[in-house]
């Protein structure tokens, strides 16, 4: 899990949970949120346990001269940290409280004592390790199936990052002096609210929070005026802010009404500047909805950077995220399906290529064989010899070996 950087509002670890109802000794109708109501449970029995466990690995990460304010605060940070996780865990992203006001405050005294911001994030890291290995150890008791797990460690990711940005822009904010103009006072406003808190005093944004929102990044000299002429052309409001010293800017679409991502990502194909990358997230209501929307378009902006791509909407790269934020995800997926594909004849090349264009025209043969000049006998004995690599029919595992693939590229 990475700092900063979780299709529709819909919280993409409930795609991961349905597609597990095969299960090892559970009933088949088991639901993931009930997976996760189980291990959040079993989790929080451990409370206890782990907060021992994690004071001991914690402090074996020293800095010198913390002082004694900020070492007291570390217990009630421990336990609501945990609490956290479990809830985070148990509602999912669209229910999942706000991060902890200990957390904030010990992140502030760490930065007042001179605990340097690294040694506070490698602390969060080794306890979300640890919270990752005691996740697996009651998977496997509960008897949790792979695929559920794969969406309760998505969540944790998810939580682990949330965690991070707020304890990091927390910190940030306490060692720089505050600002003195109202754009710095606007953007130190957004930037709480992003963060979770609500900050103190009241900035007029020209803008509902409690409306609908469709959260979008641009990056590149232009972005700002595309946005505005989305903006104008869909007649929504539009609130913005930019990032320091970078031409780049968080932008939202608000309004009284849903907004759809359809409608911007067609207005976006004629507005936006072909040096300008614009990332699109999914519709969102109220504060929490406005916060996801912008989170999802931050992670798409990152997937755009990568493919240089000009409009990147993050309902269609939102497993490819999850995946590509998860260490145990993305090294699993690159050993399962990659590495076989390299001990293929010629290094995998031709059949990665029809995997490719198989995948691209919806697994049709005919299609697939025209896309790649032969004929269908042609694919069909390729993909024969796929299933003979892995020893089980393509149908069994074709989408992991396509999120494989996108991984790859």
């Amino acid at each position: 899990m990475s700092r900063r950087g979780s299709r529709s509002t819909t919280d993409p670890t409930h795609v991961a949970g349905a597609a597990g109802s095969s299960r090892r000794g559970s009933t088949p109708d088991k639901s993931f949120d009930e997976d996760c109501t189980t291990l959040a449970s079993r989790l929080r029995t451990r409370f206890p346990e782990l907060r021992t466990s994690l004071a001991t690995l914690v402090d074996g990460i020293s800095n010198p001269g913390e002082v004694a304010e900020y070492l007291d605060s570390l217990p009630a940070t421990r336990t609501e940290a945990l609490g956290y996780i479990a809830d985070v865990l148990e509602l999912g992203e669209r229910r999942a409280p706000a991060v902890p006001q200990a957390v904030l405050v010990t992140a502030r005294l760490a930065a007042r004592s001179g605990v340097a911001l690294d040694v506070v994030l490698r602390r969060y890291s080794t306890a979300n390790a640890f919270i990752g290995d005691v996740l697996l150890e009651e998977a496997e008791q509960a008897e949790v199936s792979s695929s559920a797990l794969r969406g309760v460690l998505q969540r944790q990711a998810t939580t682990f990052e949330r965690l991070l940005e707020a304890v990091s822009d927390e910190y940030v904010r306490e060692t720089t002096s505050r600002p003195i103009t109202t754009g710095a006072w606007r953007h130190e406003y957004i930037q709480g609210l992003l963060a979770g808190r609500l900050p103190s005093g009241e900035v007029e944004l020209g803008y509902d929070l409690d409306g609908h929102h469709l959260g979008l990044i641009a990056s590149g000299e232009g972005g700002r005026e595309a946005i505005r002429a989305l903006a104008k052309r869909l007649d929504r409001r539009l609130l913005t802010g930019r990032h320091k010293a970078e031409p780049i800017w968080d932008c939202w679409l608000g309004g009284r009404t849903r907004l759809e991502a359809e409608p911007a990502l067609q207005a976006l194909d004629e507005i936006a500047p072909d040096q300008v990358l614009i990332a699109v997230g999914e519709p969102g209501e109220g504060l929490a909805g406005w916060r996801l929307s912008h989170r999802q378009a931050k992670a798409a902006l990152s997937i755009a950077e990568r493919r240089e791509q000009r409009v990147v909407r993050y309902a269609d790269i939102a497993v490819l995220v999850s995946i590509l934020r998860d260490d145990l995800g993305n090294t699993s997926l690159r050993k399962l399906y990659l590495e076989p594909l390299e001990n293929a004849r010629d290094g995998g090349r031709v059949v990665r290529e029809t995997l490719r264009a198989y995948f691209a025209t919806e697994r049709n043969i005919t299609s697939t064989a025209a896309a790649l000049g032969v004929d269908r006998s042609t694919v069909k004995n390729r993909i024969r010899s796929i299933e003979e690599l892995f020893g089980r029919p393509l149908c069994d595992f074709a989408t992991d070996l396509e999120t494989a693939l996108r991984l790859a590229d």
